[in-house]
């Protein structure tokens, strides 16, 4: 506030605000992965309203919502490099004893836990598919 970022104040407080309300709605303490699908949500919210303003050629309102992004970005754990997810996924496909298709269940309930806002779970889940078909 002191330092007059609207911006960043603005989106600190929507989290602030949709915590609070998961918080009263369901009557429970927030645990860290509780806040952390939280705050996956909204960047995917905000991802989703980019390409909507992208499609109807607003850049100003799409450009907000990136710095949005920014912000919330700030408090998710360090994202995995690609060499860390490509590994991940080789491991739970061998714990998992995945063979094919059918199995992309099992082998997604174990990474969720594991890398739980350490990676895109869309870009996740595509990767999981092309190693199980592939």
């Amino acid at each position: 506030m002191r330092a007059k970022e609207t911006a960043r104040l603005g989106t600190v407080r929507l989290l602030l605000a949709a915590m609070k309300q998961k918080e009263v709605d369901e009557r429970v303490e927030l645990a860290d992965a509780d806040v952390l699908s939280i705050i996956e949500k909204m960047i995917k919210q905000r991802r989703e309203s980019i390409a909507q303003y992208e499609k109807a050629a607003r850049q100003d309102l799409a450009d907000a919502e990136k710095a949005e992004i920014a912000v919330l970005q700030a408090y998710l754990p360090q994202q995995l490099s690609e060499a860390e997810v490509v590994e991940a996924v080789a491991a739970a496909i061998r714990e998992s004893g995945a063979a094919g298709m059918k199995d992309m269940g099992k082998v997604m309930g174990l990474l969720k836990t594991r890398l739980a806002g350490r990676t895109d779970m869309g870009k996740l889940s595509g990767l999981v598919k092309a190693k199980l078909v592939g």
